[in-house]
């Protein structure tokens, strides 16, 4: 790694150590609005969406693959299918894995 990347790497951590740390220090100091506190709620979701949802659709990160072949698109279908009926997280992630592993394991 060049000294670059280094310094950009430290220089992240920093800058997410700091927000995170004066959140941290002042959390009992600073309140959200009603509005900012309900769209908080929405983060975790979000960002794992924008982590899973390209690696369901694109398994090989050359183009979309939306055929029976990607086990990818039909574990995350199935992880979705269980999320959306049982609401239990351990159902989901072990039903999307199953489901994964067998859609591969039968092709």
């Amino acid at each position: 790694m060049s000294s670059f990347e280094v310094g950009l790497i430290l220089g992240m951590a920093v800058i997410t150590f700091a927000i995170r740390y004066t959140l941290f220090a002042m959390g009992h100091k600073v309140r959200f609005s009603p509005v900012v506190a309900q769209a908080l709620n929405y983060v975790p979701v979000a960002v794992l969406s924008a982590i899973a949802v390209p690696v369901m659709l694109m398994p090989d990160g050359e183009g979309l693959q939306l055929s029976l072949d990607n086990a990818y698109l039909i574990g995350g279908i199935a992880a979705i299918i269980i999320a959306a009926r049982w609401r239990n997280l351990l159902a989901t992630i072990a039903g999307g894995i199953l489901c994964f592993f067998v859609w591969r394991w039968l092709q």
